[in-house]
């Protein structure tokens, strides 16, 4: 059964491949960004949908960064708190004798 899945995954990869090469050959056309003041930026549309949506990826993984820190450190914590739990003796009124 597992490389029937295995086989099926890469066929729709293909697919997906695929259909974004014949989107990107049927878009060659140059459209034009304009921005403030008067600039614009010509290029091919596939190139401004690539670059739009890279910045795109940027802003969600910049976005994301702050909540990634927040869970490292809690897990960090979680990790100390049962390692000192660990490393702390069952009976703490007895002297330690090594």
């Amino acid at each position: 059964m597992k490389p029937f899945l295995r086989l099926l995954q890469w066929t729709l990869k293909a697919a997906i491949f695929l259909i974004l090469l014949a989107f990107a050959l049927n878009n060659k056309d140059d459209v034009a960004v304009h921005f403030l003041w008067g600039l614009q930026w010509r290029a091919p549309m596939v190139l401004v949908l690539l670059v739009v949506f890279t910045m795109g990826v940027a802003v969600g993984v910049l976005g994301m960064v702050p909540r990634w820190w927040r869970q490292r450190r809690l897990a960090q914590r979680a990790i100390d708190q049962k390692t000192a739990a660990a490393v702390t003796p069952v009976a703490p009124d007895l002297p330690y004798t090594p």
